[in-house]
This record gives C-alpha cells, sequence and structure tokens, in this order.
C-alpha cells in the first residue's frame, strides 16, 4: 500500500481509459491537424503574398521555369552525393584498416588523418581547399586545376574525405566486432591475409556496420548543401538565387526542403532493402524496400551468374589440379622465392611509406617556417574576441566575436536543445500516438534536412510569421538549437529503449504514470548512458556554429573570412590557424567524451589484425 500517495479520482481513470483508444487519439490528432490548417490558412495573417505557381510557369522576365532551375541543382546535389560516398566508402575503408594495422607509422598516420578531419568543421576544410591549397601549387598545376570544374571537384573531394574521416570509426568498430577465433581459423587454414580481407573480413564487416554506415551516406547527402559557399550551384544555392530572382523566398525554400525530405527518404529507403537483405541473425525479410532493393541488384546477380561464377569455378578447378599435381622441388624453390619475395615486397612497401611521409614532414615544416607569423599575430586578438570589450553600440555583447562567440553559440545551443530534446525524445517514446506523432515529425523534419536549410527557416520566415525581427546571432543560435534538439532526442530515445522493460513494468504496478516512471525510474538510469553521446553532440554543434557564416554572424569562420578577403595573399596563415583552434577544441572535448564513454561502460575490447 502507498500511505499519503492521492490516489487517482474516477475522472482521471475514465481520462485515462478513454486516451488510451486508438481511434481517439487519431481523431485527437485529426481535429488539431485541421485546425492548424485552418488556422494559418483563414485566420493568421502572414504579411506575404504565396504564388507558388512561380516554380512552375516560365518567368518572362528571365525566361526561365524557376522550378526547373531548382531541379538542376538537384541533380548536381545528387551527382556530388554520389560521388563522394563511393570516394568517402573507399577511403574510409582504407583509413579503417591502417588504423588496426600493426605497423605503427601507419596507424599513427591514419589516427591523425582522422582525428584532424572528424574534429575541423567542413565549412573551413572546404575553404581551404578552395582558397589555401592552391596557393602553395605551382603556377602550372594552378592553371590545370582552374581549367576544368575546379568548384565541383573541390566540394566532392572535401566532402568526401570529411565523411570518410566518420565512416573510417564505424568501418574500423566493425572490423573489431568480428571473433577473433574467426580470423585465427582463416589464418590457420592457409589462407593469406588479403584472402582473408576480402573473403571474411570485409563482408562480416560491413553486414554489421550497415545501419550506422547508412546515417553516414545521409550526412554526406545532407553535407552536399555546403559546396554552395565555394561556387557550386547544387540545390541549396538554386533555391538562394531563386529567392534572390524573384524575392519569393517561402516557396523555394519549401522546394528545396521536399527535396531534400525526398532525397533522405529515397536513401534509408534503400538502407533499409539493403540492410534487410544482408541481415545476419534471419532470413531476409520479404518487405517492400528488400524487394525494391532485389529488383535493382538483379541484374548484376544476372551478370555475376553469366560470367563472374564461371570464371570463378574454372580458377578454383585449376587451383585444385595444381595441388593435386606432384610437388617436385622446382615448384618447392617456387613457392619458396614467392614468400621471400612477398615479405620483400612489404618491407619495400614499409619503406616507401616512411619515405614519402618524411617527406610529408619535411614539406609541412618547410611550409610552417616560411609561414608569415606576423600575419597572425597581427589578427589573433580578432580571431579570438573579435573587438571585446570595446565593440561599437550596434554589436552584441560588447563587441565579442571569434571564437568566443562560437563557444557562446554552442554553450546556448546544447543548454536549450537538451530541455527541448528530452521532452521531444520522452514523448517520441510515449505509446500514445497523440505524443510520439508529432514529436516524430519534428524529428524527421528537422533531421532530414541540412543545418543551413534550417537557418534558412529561422532567419528568412520565422520573422514573417510573427512579425518580429531577430538578430543574426539569435537566429543562427535558435536555428542550431532546433537542430541540436531533434538530435538530442534521438540520443533520449535510445537511452530510454536501453532501460529493461521489466523496470517499467515494475514502475507502472506501483501505480507510477508514464510520466512518473520517467522522472523516477527510466531517465536518471538512461542518462548516464547518454552523457557520452551528448558529448559528442556538443562537439558538432560547436563546429557546426561556423554555418553561421552564411548570415553574417562574427563567429570564428566569418571574422577569418572577413581577415581573408582583406589581406588575399594570406590565406593558408589563416585558415590554418583558423583549423588549429577548432581542432583543439573539439579534440580536447572528444578526448573528454571517449574516457567518459570508458569510464561508463568500462567493458571494451580491443583488437588487432
Amino acid at each position: 500500500m502507498h500511505q499519503g500517495k492521492a490516489r487517482p479520482s474516477p475522472e482521471q481513470h475514465m481520462t485515462r481509459y478513454w486516451l488510451e483508444k486508438t481511434w481517439v487519439q487519431n481523431a485527437i490528432l485529426v481535429s488539431l491537424a485541421a485546425f492548424a490548417i485552418y488556422y494559418c490558412g483563414w485566420v493568421f495573417d502572414f504579411g506575404y503574398e504565396f504564388k507558388w505557381s512561380m516554380l512552375f510557369t516560365r518567368n518572362e522576365t528571365y525566361g526561365v521555369v524557376m522550378g526547373a532551375e531548382i531541379l538542376k541543382g538537384l541533380a548536381n546535389t545528387v551527382r556530388i552525393s554520389l560521388i563522394s560516398s563511393v570516394l568517402a566508402l573507399f577511403l574510409g575503408t582504407v583509413l579503417g584498416l591502417a588504423r588496426l594495422s600493426l605497423f605503427r607509422p601507419l596507424r599513427a598516420t591514419a589516427t591523425s588523418i582522422i582525428e584532424f578531419f572528424r574534429n575541423t568543421p567542413l565549412l573551413i576544410q572546404l575553404f581551404f581547399w578552395y582558397f589555401a591549397f592552391p596557393a602553395i601549387l605551382p603556377e602550372n598545376v594552378r592553371e590545370v586545376l582552374f581549367s576544368g570544374q575546379f568548384e565541383f571537384w573541390c566540394a566532392t573531394m572535401g566532402l568526401s574525405i570529411y565523411t570518410a574521416s566518420f565512416m573510417a570509426e564505424v568501418i574500423r568498430a566493425g572490423l573489431q566486432s568480428i571473433p577473433k577465433g574467426l580470423l585465427e581459423a582463416a589464418y590457420s587454414s592457409g589462407l593469406s591475409y588479403f584472402q582473408v580481407l576480402r573473403t571474411i573480413i570485409l563482408p562480416l564487416a560491413f553486414r554489421a556496420i550497415i545501419p550506422p554506415l547508412g546515417s553516414e551516406f545521409l550526412n554526406n547527402m545532407k553535407n552536399s548543401s555546403l559546396a554552395m559557399v565555394v561556387g557550386v550551384a547544387e540545390l541549396t544555392w538554386q533555391a538562394q538565387q531563386v529567392e534572390s530572382l524573384t524575392f519569393k523566398g517561402f516557396e523555394a525554400t519549401s522546394a528545396a526542403t521536399v527535396l531534400y525530405l525526398s532525397l533522405s527518404l529515397i536513401i534509408s529507403f534503400i538502407l533499409n532493402g539493403v540492410n534487410g537483405r544482408m541481415r545476419l541473425d534471419t532470413t531476409p525479410a520479404r518487405s517492400v524496400p528488400v524487394l525494391v532493393v532485389g529488383a535493382l541488384l538483379a541484374p548484376f546477380g544476372l551478370i555475376r551468374r553469366l560470367f563472374v561464377r564461371p570464371v570463378t569455378r574454372a580458377l578454383r578447378a585449376r587451383r585444385r589440379a595444381a595441388a593435386q599435381t606432384t610437388y617436385t622441388p622446382l615448384a618447392a624453390m617456387l613457392h619458396q622465392l614467392g614468400g621471400h619475395a612477398a615479405r620483400a615486397a612489404i618491407l619495400a612497401g614499409k619503406g616507401l611509406f616512411l619515405a614519402v611521409l618524411a617527406g610529408l614532414f619535411y614539406s609541412v615544416g618547410k611550409g610552417l617556417l616560411g609561414f608569415k607569423w606576423q600575419v597572425v599575430f597581427d589578427n589573433l586578438r580578432a580571431l579570438l574576441i573579435w573587438h571585446f570589450p570595446n565593440g561599437r553600440p550596434d554589436e552584441m555583447f560588447l563587441g565579442l566575436g571569434g571564437l568566443s562567440y562560437s563557444l557562446l553559440m554552442a554553450v546556448i545551443a546544447i543548454s536549450v536543445s537538451f530541455f527541448i530534446g528530452l521532452a521531444v525524445g520522452v514523448g517520441r517514446s510515449c505509446s500514445n500516438r497523440v505524443f510520439r506523432i508529432p514529436c516524430l515529425l519534428y524529428i524527421e523534419l528537422i533531421r532530414g534536412n541540412p543545418l543551413i536549410i534550417v537557418i534558412f527557416w529561422v532567419y528568412f520566415f520565422i520573422p514573417v510569421m510573427f512579425g518580429t525581427t531577430l538578430n543574426v546571432f539569435w537566429s543562427a543560435t535558435w536555428a542550431l538549437t532546433a537542430f541540436t534538439g531533434a538530435y538530442i532526442a534521438e540520443i533520449v530515445r535510445t537511452g530510454i529503449q536501453n532501460v529493461p522493460a521489466g523496470q517499467i513494468e515494475a514502475a507502472y504496478s506501483t501505480g507510477l504514470t508514464y510520466l512518473q516512471a520517467m522522472r523516477k525510474i527510466v531517465l536518471p538510469q538512461a542518462l548516464k548512458q547518454m552523457i557520452p553521446a551528448i558529448v559528442g553532440q556538443f562537439i558538432a554543434i560547436f563546429k557546426d556554429t561556423s554555418l553561421a557564416f552564411v548570415l553574417g554572424v562574427l563567429e570564428l569562420t566569418f571574422v577569418a573570412q572577413g581577415i581573408n578577403n582583406r589581406l588575399m595573399i594570406h590565406p593558408m596563415e589563416i585558415y590554418g590557424t583558423v583549423a588549429f583552434f577548432y581542432f583543439i577544441c573539439c579534440y580536447s572535448m572528444s578526448v573528454f567524451a571517449a574516457r567518459l564513454e570508458r569510464r561508463l561502460s568500462p567493458e571494451k575490447v580491443s583488437l588487432r589484425m
């Protein structure tokens, strides 16, 4: 018995009884949707004249259909996403394997590459590849680069390397998940390292990492929106171009939003089908994604059956016949020479790698000695704090800017978004559709779009809807907050799902309501598992503050771009310094997150291959 605890009244029992009915929940949702449509369509005055026909009709001033121009941007987005995804998968696999190498210089090099590119914003990397990298090349090489589609390939390669640094860690985790005994059995059967890698390690690893790898493909597609900053006419760039030509930003950005959501759904659909076909625990489910992916892969399967398998069988029969022949001294000598040649090739490869690495260190050292350090020192204060504390009257926070501004934006965004994500995550985990479906819509709408689109929505259209003006700092900060809240909501949902269901059932049996069980039983346990992921999200949002550059917020990237535009001849010094600042901050936080994760999850197994 629960002494002193207020018992629910009959009215509360009746309300709970009816709210648990599915048809009641659906009726409430339909009523809320109808009210929202009625209010927005006939009551609320947006102070804006909608003209959706501009997307489908020919513009007489410019002689084009604006919707067709946006679709051209979509085509470029798809091109960048496909090419960069393939390159990132290849580079990520190479880096992931190198991270597990027993050759320490190779392992250290791969780790350094991964950590550097993971812990610097993609926007800074694109600026580096576009402005600074050509400056260190010979004049004839620059002319060759600029004669082609330099902007497109600069964005594609920059995006590939950035995504590969994340894929490498996913692939490494998949490789480490393979039982050590399986590898030892493969080696004991006489297979070489590359045979084991091709036939056992990579197939099993990729089966295990399809879901997290799919998230990286989605992020890669959304990150392609940043190609606009180096002049690539992708989807976001075209939408903003249409807005500048027609002053119909709501329609243009809405079209871009729908297209990004459609791409996200298509990619998720395909990845679900691939995951369903490659699952290890069960036979492939006959779901729609699995059937569609099966139909898409059918031609490749036919080619494999008609051409690849016969060749494979012939080669296998040839090897079997060779193995059954008499083992002559000449064959033994050739086999021994082959082994010596392979070992010599490995040693030569290691020596070549060390030589290339030494040359790279020499070039970097020479470049650092040639740095115009005075340029860095002259602008260091502006990069760190801008004009603080002697700012102009129109500047916020006494003229604060630069790195300090970025940190301030990140702290505000992560602090407020934690409570948003907590509430939305709890609602997303609720069985009641009245709470679950609106929370799900919020999460998917935000997560299905690039952050830069969310920033444009907040900056351009929230003031129109509410009749107020937002400073660019607060516009970017609220956009970051809403964006981060959706991701934290998924972290909260995952933490709640990891709590054993028996504890929740026991809480209900004692008479606790859903919210009471969440507050007293579930969330305290889930929070322990959520902390490392939340710290990781803080790192991500700190890097994402660089996107406030598009609104002119005086954060680190915008200040660096302004200094570079003023000096024009020192992009390596400016962007190198900015990348260093971001790396130090992000890497320090990532080390803290890793230590926190090891402390909260001590059972970790490390595997070397």
